[in-house]
């Protein structure tokens, strides 16, 4: 089951609230609204995805508890670019500055922020575009470090701002599986060995 995208006319147009009602109203599915107003629904994950997603948001999560500079947010939280977009990123973390800005209402809704770090998995339903296409708004939106990572192939694609992406192809480089989270977030190393089937 592919994510489906339901154009939804502009005199239709679902503001702020809508959005978050309709969200709240259907909570067993997952959605984004795009900049332009279309409404993504997007399939639930399989169990391989799903292992994945825990052990990357596991891995942060930890991290994070030793260096208390942020805050890690799952799959099912949706933050609010702003460009106007609505999006929910498999893995995601801003530090703790910019999230204790917001006031308490923005916190217990959906965040008026783009995160400082994401990560999207491909999953088996996903294709490779819509999802680069993604992190390249994450990154026009102030993304300060990005990682798609697609198991099928698999390759990682590090995205920073004013750089081009970077792309390894971990089935014909002879390196180790793994990622720095270089200076966004200090001494992280994420091994990708499980994530790709190395084992």
């Amino acid at each position: 089951m592919e994510a489906i995208t339901l154009h939804v006319p502009t005199t239709v147009t679902l503001t702020d609230e809508q959005f978050y009602q309709l969200c709240i109203a259907n909570e067993e599915h997952r959605m984004e609204l795009t900049a332009e107003g279309d409404l993504i629904i997007m399939p639930p994950t399989g169990g391989e995805s799903g292992i994945r997603n825990s052990d990357l948001n596991a891995d942060l999560v930890i991290w994070n508890r030793q260096t208390r500079l942020g805050y890690v947010f799952d799959s099912s939280t949706i933050f609010k670019l702003p460009n106007g977009a609505k999006r929910s990123p498999d893995v995601s973390w801003v530090i703790r500055e910019r999230w204790e800005a917001l006031s308490a209402e923005d916190r217990r809704r959906f965040p008026p922020l783009c995160p400082d770090f994401v990560i999207e998995l491909r999953s088996e339903t996903d294709s490779l575009p819509p999802l680069q296409r993604k992190m390249e708004e994450y990154l026009a939106n102030g993304l300060r470090l990005g990682w798609l990572l697609d198991p099928q192939t698999p390759l990682a694609e590090i995205y920073r701002p004013d750089r081009e992406v970077e792309t390894l192809n971990f089935s014909t480089q002879q390196i180790s599986p793994s990622l720095s989270g270089e200076l966004v977030l200090p001494e992280f190393i994420l091994d990708l060995t499980s994530i790709f089937h190395f084992e």
